[in-house]
């Protein structure tokens, strides 16, 4: 899979992940892009080093997707955790 394959993939996923943990998180296509293509990474990783996983290098692999969007959700909590309270308007 080329670079602009994960890009999108990373997109998509954290489009995903804001879908299903709505709120204010770090906002924008390129805020979403980044921690969906960070979410991939993580979610790869943990994959493949917890449950002894190798994530396939295509579009198209359930696995990979599902991996990718777990890993999405991890990021979008644990900024929530960090930070969620310097983004209050007062």
């Amino acid at each position: 899979m080329s670079i602009l394959g994960w890009i999108i993939l990373g997109l998509i996923a954290g489009v995903i992940a804001k879908v299903l943990l709505p709120g204010r998180d770090p906002g924008g296509l390129i805020g979403t892009t980044l921690i969906g293509i960070a979410g991939a990474f993580l979610g790869g990783w943990i994959s493949t080093r917890f449950f002894d996983r190798e994530i396939a290098n295509q579009f198209y692999d359930g696995p990979t997707w599902l991996a990718a969007i777990g890993g999405s959700l991890v990021l979008l909590i644990a900024y929530r955790i960090l930070f969620g309270n310097s983004r209050e308007r007062r």
